[in-house]
């Protein structure tokens, strides 16, 4: 079940200004480092004015089997051996509704995630009370004992978690042993020149407002090359436990409605007042827009996958 045609109208009018204003945001302005307790509050007030926002973009782009990249982090989930199952960063819980789907009460699902506004959200659409969900950090999860668990997902949060390393630590606690952690992340931008094109337009524009936007990334840049995640990954839970395999997953339609759903998905397109992210939307729809009037934006990603 993706976003309500009313959410997405939400979304691309609530409370710019308000996420403009965070302390994070701000220290940029100055130059200054944030600290990782700005960035959770900047991503808690995105994702409170915006609750949803990350799957109304991922959950229409498909790779060329035709699956979401919620679908192919989904296919970690075995039938055998798998049964107890958390979704880490759930966020509006995309992702637990699809494996609740495809396992009803087979498997025990269990959901964590900061914002209380995503919560609200997964609670509404997982069926019959089928996970368990808790507000809190990933950097500890002390409701869950020592190998409590056959498998921990992770879609597209990894890349904002700082410090990331008390991350993975603590899904190797909780992993049984013979237990798999899979995550969906970044892959390298040259696989897909359309998100090179519009990451390239939706930053100049951010950083006329922000200059510094983007000398410092959210979280642990370490995550977003496969090079040094393997490094970070392998130093955790042993270098041949841990596997990369790269994707590309695709949007394609309405020019405006292709632009918005892409620029949806940086949270770089948040700092924007309302007026300057209008004349982004209005250039990155033309710039992603093919001969034929049909726009298509690609996304670059990698499946992590960690076997113990």
């Amino acid at each position: 079940m993706g976003v309500s045609a009313v959410r997405r109208a939400d979304l691309d009018h609530s409370m710019t200004n308000l996420v403009a204003e965070t302390r994070w945001v701000e220290q940029l302005r100055q130059g200054l480092q944030p600290s990782a307790a700005d960035l959770r509050q900047h991503l808690l007030t995105v994702h409170q004015s915006r609750a949803g926002f990350t799957e109304a973009c991922a959950a229409r782009c498909r790779d060329s089997h035709g699956r979401t990249s919620y679908e192919w982090l989904a296919d970690a989930v075995e039938r055998d051996g798998h049964r107890r199952v958390l979704d880490l960063a759930c966020g509006s819980g995309p992702l637990l509704a699809l494996l609740a789907g495809r396992h009803g009460a087979a498997l025990e699902l269990s959901g964590i995630d900061m914002s209380k506004a995503e919560l609200g959200l997964a609670a509404a659409r997982v069926p019959n009370g089928l996970a368990t969900l808790h507000c809190a950090l990933a950097q500890d999860m002390p409701f869950f004992d020592d190998g409590a668990l056959d498998v921990v997902l992770c879609h597209w949060a990894l890349t904002l978690m700082d410090p990331v390393e008390p991350v993975l630590r603590e899904v190797r606690r909780v992993l049984r042993a013979g237990g798999r952690f899979a995550a969906i992340i970044d892959g390298p931008m040259e696989m897909a020149p359309r998100y090179q094109t519009a990451n390239a337009l939706i930053y100049d524009a951010v950083q006329r407002s922000v200059p510094h936007y983007g000398e410092i990334d959210m979280g642990d840049p370490r995550v977003r090359t496969a090079d040094a995640l393997l490094a970070l990954a392998g130093a955790v839970f042993g270098r041949n436990a841990v596997s990369i395999e790269p994707n590309i997953v695709s949007l394609t339609g309405d020019p405006a409605d292709v632009a918005r759903e892409a620029a949806g998905f940086f949270y770089a397109s948040f700092v924007l007042p309302d007026d300057e992210r209008a004349v982004m939307l209005a250039e990155l729809a033309a710039a992603l827009t093919d001969s034929d009037g049909t726009a298509r934006f690609d996304m670059p990603i990698n499946r992590l996958v960690v076997d113990l």
